[in-house]
């Protein structure tokens, strides 16, 4: 393997809590029950069009889809890292893979997922970070994958994507690329049991790879 691509939300860091909050503030004008944490994680994974467009499908009112994005992006933008953190072993991790070419591809927006990777000083480990909005393209799409593929010049069979959900897996298994999924992440594990290989820590992708570390 030469390169890695990271998926962010439930790979890299939980954003599980601010990504909640911001949808409770967007659902207030709605009178809405709260969502849960639980919740949260099962409506997000395909960015946050399709994540609105969930909301406005269960939750009909007098709100419109176009007033529910604005509320939740200028909340989220405000509150990215309130109670985000990156899950145990990512940084210790990522740092002994220094070897590896490494990429994000998110179904977050780039701004948005640049701040949370910046925020933790983690953006020297990456050589491209890609967003929804960068080529106009998510996951489960191969696109954002095989775009990153040409622009670090790597094949696919030297590729490996590591992600938390079945859009991850369905977007790599189109790329023609490897593919761990993590069961530590927002989707329980029977949704992944497509991805080539399993890892219950984020360490536990050492043991995936070539050895190529100290």
């Amino acid at each position: 393997m030469e390169l890695l691509i990271f998926d962010l939300d439930g790979t890299l860091v939980d954003s599980s809590i601010d990504l909640q909050r911001a949808i409770n503030y967007a659902l207030e004008p709605l009178l809405a029950e709260p969502v849960s944490l639980e919740e949260t994680k099962r409506l997000v994974g395909e960015g946050i069009t399709r994540l609105v467009e969930k909301l406005i499908e269960e939750r009909p009112g007098l709100i419109t889809r176009e007033e529910l994005l604005e509320r939740f992006i200028n909340y989220y933008s405000e509150h990215l890292l309130d109670h985000t953190t990156p899950y145990p072993q990512v940084e210790t991790t990522l740092e002994r893979l220094q070897g590896y070419k490494k990429a994000v591809v998110s179904n977050k927006n780039e701004s948005m997922s640049r701040a949370i990777i910046n925020g933790f000083g983690m953006g020297r480990f990456f050589d491209m970070i890609v967003g929804a909005d960068t080529i106009g393209h998510k996951k489960p799409s191969p696109l954002p994958l095989l775009y990153v593929m040409d622009t670090l010049n790597v094949d696919k069979e030297k590729t490996l994507l590591v992600g938390d959900s079945n859009y991850d897996i369905e977007a790599g298994k189109a790329a023609g690329i490897y593919t761990v999924a993590v069961t530590y992440g927002f989707r329980p594990a029977e949704s992944l049991k497509d991805a080539d290989s399993l890892i219950d820590s984020f360490e536990q992708l050492l043991d995936v790879l070539p050895r190529k570390w100290p």
